[in-house]
């Protein structure tokens, strides 16, 4: 009798048992905050406080938060900022991302390999070090903040860097020449083989993009908070909830029912794409 084979194995389901039992746990450490803050805008001011870790209001469930919270955070408007923001913002950085990268792959200059590496280094620089470079040179000098454009001019180039080095990944690796080629020999121009041929093929990447750029600019609170100070008519969602936040008293359901309508969105975005999502990530792998 083979004692050896016996004890691996159960060694081996052992150890799986225990994995997962610890991705359980994890994820149920991952959820905990958003179920409370789900649990507790349904909840009154007076049992947030006293009972913060109870599931159930003990008289009963409440959506008067929610009700609050969309007139006093001004929903309807907030949300079609945001929309249009993040919209147009996202259409940008894949429009112009995918055709950048295209470009560094097929045009092997070396002005493009400096380009490609200049753009890589500045993914080191973090977003804190640029704030105050920014307001004063493009607040105080060329007066361009209050404006919704303005907020979509500094997302797409906040964000082109990483979605060039993503879709520069999934071109060199994924879409061979040789559909161009024959592309050219049936009369298409540059443009449309990359819009009609090469695009296509990269959809899984730009599902990714999408999402995580949407995710980004959805919930971004620090670059709205620095451009879109003072009008409030062009307030997002993350800095409508800033409303709920008073001098010498906060309401706490009202601000958890804000969280839920302003997360809401975006998580069934992620839900519907999630496939695509996963398969970009591993398709878009920088490869040898």
């Amino acid at each position: 009798m083979n004692t050896q084979g016996i004890v691996g194995g159960q060694k081996k389901r052992v150890f799986t048992v225990l994995k997962f039992v610890f991705l359980i746990v994890m994820l149920a450490a991952y959820l905990m905050p958003f179920f409370l803050i789900v649990v507790n805008s349904l909840k009154t001011k007076k049992s947030i406080i006293k009972q913060p870790l109870s599931l159930i209001d003990p008289l009963g469930p409440t959506f008067d938060n929610f009700i609050g919270a969309f007139d006093k955070m001004n929903f309807l408007q907030s949300f079609m900022n945001s929309v249009l923001i993040t919209v147009i913002s996202v259409s940008l950085i894949i429009v112009i991302t995918s055709m950048t990268a295209y470009f560094f792959v097929r045009a092997n200059w070396k002005i493009n390999k400096v380009i490609f590496s200049l753009m890589i280094a500045a993914m080191v620089v973090p977003f804190q070090a640029m704030m105050i470079p920014l307001v004063q040179v493009y607040g105080g000098v060329f007066r361009m903040m209050e404006y919704k454009s303005s907020l979509i001019f500094f997302h797409v180039g906040f964000s082109l860097a990483m979605a060039v080095f993503i879709y520069h990944g999934f071109v060199k690796s994924n879409v061979p020449i040789a559909l161009e080629e024959a592309a050219t020999i049936d009369g298409c121009t540059r443009t449309q083989t990359f819009f009609k041929v090469v695009f296509p093929l990269l959809k899984p990447t730009t599902a990714t993009l999408v999402v995580l750029n949407v995710l980004a600019i959805w919930n971004d609170f620090l670059l709205p908070s620095l451009v879109l100070k003072q009008n409030k008519q062009n307030f997002t969602l993350p800095l409508s909830t800033y409303a709920f936040y008073g001098t010498y008293s906060v309401d706490y359901g009202m601000i958890m029912a804000a969280l839920v309508l302003t997360t809401f969105p975006v998580i069934v975005l992620y839900l519907f794409l999630q496939k695509q999502i996963i398969s970009g990530v591993a398709a878009g792998a920088v490869k040898g």
